[in-house]
Formats: C-alpha cells, structure tokens, sequence
C-alpha cells in the first residue's frame, strides 16, 4: 500500500499495555491499514546511544522478537556488552542486552547521518518485516520529567533507576510546546476510521503524546469514532505506575478517572468485568461504556478486545 494511502485505524501507543492490545489489533485488521503513533517522551541517551524505549517496545513485540516474560527487549537477549561496560565503570541500570544495543547503534547511526526519527523509525520498521505504519509522536526532541519531593527526574531515572517509588507531584513534558506532530499524524487522524486509545498511562505515555500543539483539538474535530481501552482495572494497573501518578495528581483511580482525562475528544470507553459497576459513572463523563475482559492473558483475549474497540466504529 502507497505510503500517502489513508489509514482506517489510528492507535495512540506507549509501553507495554499498548503493545500487547496491538498484537489483537493486527490479528483482527490488515496491518497496512493500522498506523501506531508512538510516545517518544521517555526517549533517553544512554551510553551515547538515542533509545527510544516505547516505539522499539511495538517494533519488537508486533515483529515477535520481544522478550515475552518482560514485555520489552529482544527474546533471549545475552548482556555481554553491559557486564564489559560496568567493569570499565559505566553504571548499568537501565538494562540493555546485545541485540537491544544493535537497534540503538543502528539508530544512532542514522540519526547522525542526518535522518529523522521518522524516517529511522520506518526504516526499523521495513527491516523488522512489519506492515504496520509506526510514527514516534514528533521528529523534535519531547522529554518527559517528574517532580518528585527529591526534585525534577528524567522519566526513565524516576521509571526505571528508582524503580517509580517516589511520590509524583507535577509532571512536565519539556520542549512539547515547540514540537510539531511527526510528519502525517495529523493528516492520519483526520482520515481515520477509528482511533484506538490503548490501555497506557494517560499520563506519560498517551498523556505526552495529547501535549504536542494540535493533536487534542485534532481528535476533538475528526470524524473518526474514538474509543479508548481503560488501563486502571479494579483501581489498579495491571503493570506500571499510572495508578500511583494518578493518586499522586488528585485523579479518581478508576476507569471514570480514565473517562474524565479523555472525556473532551473520547466516544467509547471499553472498561473491565471487574468495574461493570462503574459503566454508569463513566456515562455521566459523556462517555459511552462498554464492559467486557481486557486483562490480556493471551492472545484470544487480545484479539477479543482489539474486535470489541473495532465494532464501536463498525469496522468488524
């Protein structure tokens, strides 16, 4: 399919939740009609090298190379680079194995030679034999950063280096304001059939992606039904910290707390068995609700819920 042909289905994606929900998205609809835009706020340098954590977490995970026990990094991935480089004194916290460091060095590379992180991002993506279209949110530089009371912490020493123990009391996402969406995003979601809101942090994955100049009144105008996956379940997440940041915010840690951050652009709101009783509270948001298993086990249950966001826009 031509590059400028319209994409139906546009997914907003960041970590692992998103990536396992795309894994039932592409069983269920041509991949070439799929493009995934990507959180690039917790993008980090490490070792001289440019990672982007989430888009390489849907490479990996939608090309079946990640690592399933983690749900990021390269499946049997060895860290023989890692242990040389903490012998020279290099702090090895934020874990990268062998293969993981190819990709960062390939994109590196390209990167300096004076490619965009789009044009990168797609090349990974030709190479990894994937028909999805992948897009990072912006080809300008996004960071998010969390105020904790021991001060401001790049995202990944808040996630990752200190394992997201500290209280959140402000997030930021630094250099948003300057940043342009990434070359078709805009014009993706004006064409859509559908956007999916996958079951991320609405905070710091889809949250940094809603804070680039355009994107929210762009989902607030498009003719695309919009329907999101709630990923706070019996007031809790099922991985990561979107439930401490969102307590920590003053947010109600439930799927209506999850209806009432997306409530000005959001149609549907797909919710778990667990919380039916909360259907009602998420309707009062203006937001329709719709109740059915999304903790994603397997991947009958991922390709379950991909269909249920699906047929909210008539598409199954």
């Amino acid at each position: 399919m031509p590059e400028d042909t319209p994409r139906d289905v546009v997914v907003l994606a960041g970590g692992v939740g998103a990536a396992r929900f795309l894994e039932g998205v592409v069983q269920v609809v041509d991949p070439s009609r799929v493009t995934v835009v990507v959180n690039t706020g917790d993008d980090a340098e490490f070792y001289g090298l440019t990672v982007s954590p989430d888009v390489d977490i849907v490479l990996f995970t939608l090309s079946g190379i990640v690592e399933p026990s983690q749900g990021w990094g390269v499946r049997d991935d060895t860290f023989n680079a890692l242990d040389m480089l903490e012998k020279l004194g290099r702090e090895r916290w934020f874990l990268l194995g062998d293969r993981d460091l190819a990709v960062h060095i390939h994109r590196t590379e390209l990167l300096r030679q004076g490619l965009t992180p789009s044009q990168v991002t797609d090349d990974l993506r030709r190479r990894l034999g994937l028909a999805v279209r992948v897009l990072p949110m912006s080809d300008q530089p996004v960071r998010t950063t969390i105020r904790t009371p021991d001060g401001w912490l790049p995202f990944q020493e808040y996630f990752v280096k200190r394992r997201q123990q500290d209280d959140v009391l402000e997030i930021r996402c630094d250099g948003a304001e300057q940043a342009s969406p990434a070359p078709g995003l805009m014009d993706a979601i004006r064409d859509a059939s559908v956007v999916l809101i996958s079951p991320s942090n609405p905070l710091v994955s889809v949250g940094t992606i809603l804070s680039l100049p355009g994107v929210r009144d762009a989902l607030r105008t498009t003719d695309a039904t919009i329907v999101g996956v709630s990923p706070i379940v019996g007031g809790a997440t099922i991985k990561g910290p979107a439930d401490r940041m969102m307590r920590g915010l003053g947010m109600e840690v439930s799927a209506v707390g999850v209806a009432r951050a997306y409530a000005d652009f959001l149609d549907v709101l797909v919710i778990d068995q667990q919380d039916a009783d909360l259907a009602a509270g998420v309707e009062a948001e203006g937001v329709k609700a719709i109740v059915t298993d999304t903790i994603m086990r397997d991947l009958d249950v991922k390709r379950a819920l991909a269909r249920v966001t699906l047929e909210q826009a008539g598409l199954q």
